[in-house]
């Protein structure tokens, strides 16, 4: 039955993805950018992350356009291709992140500078916070398990977040050794989580929570 407080927190979920989307791209182009000019690979990775990000996005903006018009319980074809890829995505980005932590350390290499990553952990902080409670409160309302999962799948995009935040202010304060090749490897480790999470998704084929704890 479509309500009229439904069909509005149907176009705020909707905006939502949408935002997730434009938001993960601009932040993965500075990311991308900074990481390769500043030579600090937490950056780095941190922005192919987000481009990650942004096709798991589209799978979910799809399925939330697909919830306007019928109940969903399960991924339809075009949501499984988005979440293989965004899997494979994740895999690759796990492997790029280990292959660059060894020849970083086998050339004895350094950061210019993490002075970006900081900032820009810092704004993403502040945006997956929000985007987290808003998707929360929609699927809440909703009572779309999907749109929870996304939630929790946004908290995790938080955790990257303060985990380049960390490294990088030690990094630029007291220019710990590899401690930006420290950060690196725990945004692997999330990528690897989220990389077999995608996976199991279409193996199980139900909207339900698989990014974190759904409670």
């Amino acid at each position: 039955m479509k309500t009229p407080d439904r069909q509005k927190w149907m176009k705020i979920a909707l905006g939502l993805s949408i935002f997730t989307i434009a938001y993960n791209l601009l932040e993965g182009v500075f990311s991308v950018y900074f990481g390769a000019t500043d030579e600090t690979l937490a950056l780095l990775g941190f922005g192919v992350d987000s481009f990650v990000e942004v096709i798991s996005g589209i799978g979910i903006a799809h399925m939330v356009i697909r919830m306007r018009n019928t109940e969903v319980t399960e991924h339809d074809r075009f949501e499984r291709q988005a979440l293989r890829i965004t899997g494979t995505g994740f895999f690759l980005l796990t492997a790029g992140l280990i292959a660059g932590i060894l020849i970083n350390i086998l050339q004895h290499n350094a950061p210019k500078t993490t002075l970006a990553g900081i900032i820009i952990s810092g704004i993403s902080i502040l945006s997956m916070y929000f985007l987290m409670a808003l998707k929360l409160k929609a699927g809440k309302v909703l009572k779309s398990g999907a749109i929870i999962s996304d939630a929790h799948c946004t908290r995790t995009c938080l955790y990257l977040s303060v985990i380049l935040l960390i490294s990088s202010t030690l990094y630029e304060l007291f220019s710990i050794p590899y401690i930006d090749l420290a950060g690196s490897l725990g945004i692997a480790w999330y990528a690897f989580s989220e990389g077999r999470e995608a996976f199991e998704k279409v193996k199980e084929n139900k909207m339900a929570c698989s990014c974190g704890d759904c409670h």
